[in-house]
């Protein structure tokens, strides 16, 4: 997956989550389903941001950004801040 790859696919997390706040206002889902729903988005976009960052970093040490893979959404949810 290359960066243009991962960017897309965060922009269309992003848009989903434009989508449901739309459908929550319309009163299409409930709010317990726009959050169950939103918490998975969140993730999904945490898990993109990291393999980003891990593709950028891997370039800027010289280093083939293509051997990077996405960690699982339990390891990029559980790194300290």
């Amino acid at each position: 997956m290359d960066d243009k790859t991962v960017l897309s696919w965060i922009s269309g997390l992003v848009d989903e989550e434009h989508k449901l706040r739309g459908q929550l206002r319309r009163g299409e889902i409930s709010s317990d389903e726009e959050q169950v729903r939103l918490r998975e988005l969140e993730e999904a976009l945490d898990q993109c941001w990291d393999l980003l960052r891990r593709r950028r970093a891997a370039r800027d040490q010289g280093n083939d950004p293509d051997t990077e893979q996405a960690h699982s959404i339990n390891e990029v949810e559980g790194y300290l801040q």
